[in-house]
């Protein structure tokens, strides 16, 4: 098992960014220490009154100091995008990370982020495949002529070639099944998103270990992303974290989506989907996610806007100890 570090990059309206960019750096340099094996940054437009750092800068910027280190987007809305934009940031992250970049996508569900570029959001499936197609066939290398639904090129091709041949692993996420089978289809491997519970993903790994079987495409490993806190004390550490996170996740409802708190107290909702505890419960639950479900790349989202800096090193030191001790 491995384990990778899912930054915050969002911040509330009166935080100053700049001045918490260095909590960003040592943020990493203490993960890398610790033995984390991967890092991974969130994608959105159109946050306010959030602030957001964008992606693309964001990780060029750190990709030095992760060094060794995969990276990735957790997750990039590729139906927004232009694949062959896409495809030639990845070769190019692809070859400043030594081959160690990895391109997180998913469909994205924002309405005001898929009006803002004028593309329905009935589109995002079709646009999505046909985007991955276009892509591998860039990153093979050479010029190529693709007549799609969305996009054309004619007698062209990249202008780097990436490290890892046929180009960067596709991660895709997906939270309902039709999802969970395109991943097996045409990913690299299913990234389970931070919210889905034990009792949602349960079901939906069978499905898609059955895909698997189905098409015929082995993926390179099972990465899960959790929301995990380690505290020093078990009594403590859910009242040091739950702010924090309450304001993430009221955060969706004002972004569009249903908020998973409506109706339901903190700590049930929490109960089952985040990993929050001491350094001994949260090495159980680790055990117990792989147990139930063959994960073996847990992508730890250990702040969130407005949790110390100091508590959020504190956890990713005591998480490097648990997977150093599992290892």
């Amino acid at each position: 098992m491995k384990i990778g570090l899912f930054i915050n990059t969002q911040f509330p309206e009166r935080v100053d960014v700049p001045a918490a960019v260095p909590d960003m750096i040592e943020q990493v340099r203490v993960s890398r220490d610790a033995g984390f094996k991967s890092l991974w940054f969130p994608h959105h437009w159109l946050t306010e009154p959030m602030q957001m750092l964008q992606i693309m800068p964001a990780m060029a910027f750190l990709a030095a100091e992760a060094r060794g280190m995969l990276i990735g987007p957790n997750i990039l809305i590729l139906p927004l995008l232009n694949p062959m934009h896409v495809a030639e940031e990845a070769a190019t992250l692809d070859v400043l990370t030594g081959g160690n970049y990895v391109l997180g996508a998913g469909l994205g569900y924002r309405e005001p982020e898929f009006t803002a570029f004028g593309i329905p959001l009935s589109e995002r499936a079709s646009r999505f495949a046909e985007s991955v197609a276009l892509m591998r066939k860039l990153w093979t290398g050479g010029k190529i002529t693709h007549e799609g639904k969305f996009f054309t090129i004619r007698d062209a091709g990249l202008s780097l070639r990436p490290v890892r041949a046929g180009g960067p692993p596709i991660y895709v996420a997906g939270l309902v099944d039709s999802a969970v089978r395109r991943a097996a289809r045409i990913g690299d491997a299913w990234l389970i998103a931070n919210a889905s519970s034990i009792q949602e993903i349960t079901p939906q790994m069978h499905t898609y270990r059955a895909a698997l079987t189905e098409y015929g495409r082995p993926p390179l490993e099972f990465p899960i992303a959790r929301e995990c806190y380690v505290g020093s004390s078990f009594k403590t550490a859910l009242a040091e974290c739950k702010a924090a996170l309450e304001y993430k996740y009221a955060a969706y409802a004002v972004w569009g989506m249903t908020s998973p708190l409506e109706g339901i107290a903190f700590e049930d909702f929490a109960r089952d989907r985040f990993i929050i505890g001491d350094v001994e419960s949260v090495k159980d639950e680790v055990l117990r996610y792989k147990e139930l479900l063959g994960v073996d790349h847990f992508i730890m989202r250990c702040q969130w806007p407005g949790l110390d800096q100091e508590k959020t090193l504190g956890s990713i030191r005591r998480l490097g100890k648990i997977f150093a001790e599992l290892a």
